[in-house]
């Protein structure tokens, strides 16, 4: 007869004590970062490496590229991941030198940044090379570090950004945004045919890449995207400005945003009389506006069988069912205040949010409150800062700014919240 043996009660306890902490810290590691995220196989590792250049072999050939971490790194946060692609005869070290178009800053070291070299200082992508150099870079990153794969993004200028379109064609369920500058159907394009969420810079003066190629990329995220599709205004010519269109009726999630200024082939142009250049607030303020997705199918490959990148996580981005605004102008000589009141009239609450309202012709921001603000004329998109993120339903939001004007004080036009159009009060 077998013995009955009576469980160790003391034992027991500490097994069931290990098991509650090992699920704790699961979980903590898969909500740390976006809400829900899916994160990488090196969330909780100790990390090896680090700032620096590293050659990985991709398609049968050593490759390169250059790796920037977020100054205080940590693994257990899932930490966006930025891929920054070179021009034509410019290298990793330039994406570098130029704080990754300017995004670096910006992000505060809540990003991970990195430069791949092209072959032969350009994109040309023969046999999808330059994809699955990416693919092969992205497993070897995010097998060591913590990514919050529905956060990952990729821009560049010129062949730069042509590549950047081919990585949203070819890896629509990898990356959540591009943002090609100046760029053409150079890389190729395996597929546009699901959607990515869609920022087109490009000069109404380019003499290198005209920007019809611009327009062309940008149309067929337009179609992928579920976008209504428009002819949006560019400035005139001499006028030293940029104007940015948010594109109406796009699928939720997947909007595409559309920047043309008056310049030539330059990688971050400036309007006239600006300091520094317009380009990469409005790009980090695009990124970080997009919440994860749910894939609609798997892309036509994965970076590899042995350690795929996971899919984004299945939480959508917010949004209200409908939404009310007033506003208040007081106008003098060639300046004004605008003050803006928000009311979530839908039946959930926004926990993220940004406004976008047509300005007057004439007007520019010059400074704001209780928001943030791109671009400074135009479609402006006003975002939340950190204290007044969630709006209940039934509540309101309030916040304004301070502009120029040229004769024009009317009051903004046409707002949206997270892309809801909303009334007037």
């Amino acid at each position: 007869m077998a013995e009955r043996r009576t469980p160790n009660r003391k034992l027991l306890g500490v097994v069931i004590a290990a098991a509650v902490t090992i699920m704790a810290t699961g979980a903590a590691l898969l909500t740390s970062g976006t809400a829900q995220a899916a994160t990488t196989a090196g969330c909780g590792k100790t990390p090896t490496l680090r700032d620096g250049s590293y050659t990985i072999q991709s398609g049968g050939r050593a490759r390169t590229y250059l790796l920037r971490l977020p100054g205080n790194y940590s693994s257990s946060q899932a930490y966006r991941l930025v891929v920054g692609l070179h021009w034509l005869n410019g290298s990793a070290n330039d994406v570098v030198g130029n704080g990754f178009y300017g995004l670096q800053q910006r992000a505060a070291n809540s990003a991970i940044f990195i430069a791949p070299q092209g072959l032969d200082a350009g994109w040309a992508n023969t046999g999808g090379r330059d994809v699955t150099l990416v693919d092969d870079i992205l497993r070897t990153v995010e097998n060591d570090l913590c990514v919050d794969t529905s956060q990952r993004f990729a821009l560049g200028f010129s062949y730069g950004g042509a590549m950047s379109y081919a990585l949203a064609c070819a890896r629509p369920t990898v990356f959540r945004a591009v943002a090609p500058i100046a760029g053409a159907n150079l890389s190729g394009c395996a597929s546009a045919a699901q959607p990515v969420a869609y920022f087109g810079i490009h000069g109404t003066r380019d003499s290198v890449l005209n920007i019809s190629q611009g327009r062309s990329l940008r149309d067929s995220f337009v179609r992928a995207n579920g976008c209504t599709a428009q002819n949006p205004p560019e400035p005139a010519a001499n006028s030293g400005t940029h104007i940015t269109t948010n594109y109406s009726g796009c699928r939720a999630g997947y909007p595409v945003r559309w920047a043309a200024h008056d310049g030539d082939h330059v990688p971050l142009p400036t309007d006239r009389n600006a300091s520094s250049s317009w380009v990469s607030a409005e790009v980090w303020q695009f990124f970080t506006s997009l919440g994860s997705t749910t894939p609609s199918s798997p892309g036509p490959s994965s970076p590899g069988p042995s350690d795929p990148v996971p899919s984004a996580s299945s939480s959508s981005p917010p949004g209200p069912s409908s939404c009310r605004v007033s506003s208040k102008v007081n106008a003098w000589g060639s300046g004004l205040t605008a003050d803006i009141t928000v009311t979530n009239t839908g039946s959930a609450a926004v926990n993220g949010w940004s406004v976008a309202f047509t300005l007057a012709p004439g007007q520019a921001v010059t400074s704001g409150w209780n928001a943030t603000y791109a671009p400074s004329s135009g479609r402006v998109v006003a975002t939340n800062v950190a204290y007044n993120a969630v709006v209940a339903p039934g509540a309101s939001v309030s916040f304004g700014f301070q502009a120029t004007h040229t004769g024009n004080s009317g009051a903004p036009t046409a707002y949206t919240l997270n892309g809801a159009t909303c009334t007037s009060a």
